[in-house]
């Protein structure tokens, strides 16, 4: 069965055709319907009722804690960062955890996720062909793109290639139903008769937190969408947002993400709250990762400053011909004069560096003149994206 859905998904998605949206003509996904319905209604009306009638073990709320946590960690720096973007590398050890927790999520396998993740990235915003497209509304980018046999939410395996080749993937794949049974049954089982508390471990390691980690991770797909700001771009919908950060172990910094996807980081600067940033980190530093993939911090003020631009131009659009307009009109076309030299200047010192193969020059890289120069490039778009602000306040 495995090997047939292989063979089927292998195509390239520009080849499929995707007919016009219109949601009642596509088949209700009863199984996915049916396991929402079901645990949400346990969630809020059965937890609560048995919390009332009986109180729950101290050991109960620890559980629902540490495997919301693990779950969310899977999907975050497991099925997300490493296998959808291949950000960094990891230690077989790892990648069973991910595996194996990411099973218990309850999200499918890494392998099925991360095709629809990519194809997320490759058409994000087409109503036809991006699984969990935000136009089309908050609930059907929350949830409801599940709950109906729509094309756009078919896998194409032929995205995920190079995933068919790891033998720990293909395993979790094939068994995905016995390992998501087996981890949301077995484990809450287990915890709940070590504490002597089962039904309060059931119910809240089992069912709530199942529902609170399915609730998190779609808001990435929904409010990460919607509700936030675009330092970094306005071409497609994504934003950052600290508040849906909070929820989701830092996929909150979306626009971000969606500008950088390769990055393992999603909240670049030290102070954003990026429990999987910290925790690939950490796990580089102790060996099981390595090979984490970092954009230059001059791209990363480029695009801020790029977008800073494209912003004032739209706003000096709206106000033709005032004189104080014009003048301003004037200072930013000296600004993005001074931009686009820093910008040329980088790429040509990037060039040489590259171009010094040597061994005993990447030693000396770090004092090098390339070095300060492409440092002090750096410092000159901050400095930059700080007059483009007072500016944009000034036209505001």
């Amino acid at each position: 069965m495995v090997q047939s859905e292989l063979n089927q998904s292998n195509r390239n998605p520009q080849e499929k055709a995707v007919p016009a949206i219109r949601a009642g003509r596509y088949a209700c996904n009863w199984p996915a319907t049916l396991m929402f319905v079901l645990t949400f209604a346990v969630a809020v009306v059965v937890v609560p009722w048995y919390g009332i009638l009986h109180g729950y073990h101290a050991a109960a709320w620890i559980w629902f804690t540490l495997f919301l946590g693990a779950n969310g960690m899977s999907i975050t720096c497991g099925y997300h960062r490493l296998y959808a973007h291949s950000s960094y590398d990891a230690h077989p050890l790892l990648k069973a955890a991910y595996l194996l927790f990411g099973a218990m999520a309850l999200q499918n396998s890494a392998l099925v996720w991360a095709a629809g993740h990519r194809v997320h990235h490759r058409f994000i915003d087409d109503m036809e062909r991006d699984p969990y497209c935000a136009r089309r509304g908050f609930w059907f980018s929350h949830i409801g793109w599940m709950l109906h046999d729509y094309p756009s939410g078919t896998p194409d395996l032929s995205t995920v290639r190079d995933m068919q080749r790891d033998p720990m993937v293909m395993f979790q794949h094939r068994h995905y139903y016995a390992l998501a049974l087996l981890t949301n049954l077995g484990l809450p089982l287990a915890v709940g008769l070590l504490s002597g508390d089962l039904w309060g471990a059931l119910l809240l390691a089992g069912v709530l937190r199942l529902v609170a980690s399915h609730h998190f991770t779609f808001f990435i797909n929904s409010l990460a969408h919607m509700w936030g700001s675009q330092p970094y771009t306005e071409k497609n919908t994504a934003r950052d947002n600290p508040v849906v950060a909070l929820l989701t172990y830092g996929e909150g910094y979306h626009n971000f993400h969606h500008m950088f996807a390769h990055d393992y980081r999603n909240g670049v600067r030290w102070w954003q709250w990026d429990p999987s940033k910290w925790f690939i980190g950490a796990m580089s530093w102790l060996g099981l990762a390595r090979n984490l993939n970092r954009v230059p911090w001059f791209k990363i003020q480029r695009a801020l400053l790029d977008n800073e631009f494209q912003r004032a131009e739209r706003q000096l659009a709206r106000s033709p011909g005032r004189a104080h307009i014009e003048q301003l009109r004037i200072r930013i076309a000296d600004e993005y004069e001074a931009f686009s030299r820093a910008v040329a200047e980088w790429a040509h010192l990037r060039e040489q560096w590259l171009g010094q193969t040597k061994r005993a020059m990447l030693e000396r890289w770090e004092r090098s003149h390339l070095q300060s120069r492409l440092r002090e490039l750096e410092r000159g778009l901050r400095l930059q994206y700080r007059r483009m602000r007072v500016l944009q306040a000034q036209l505001g």
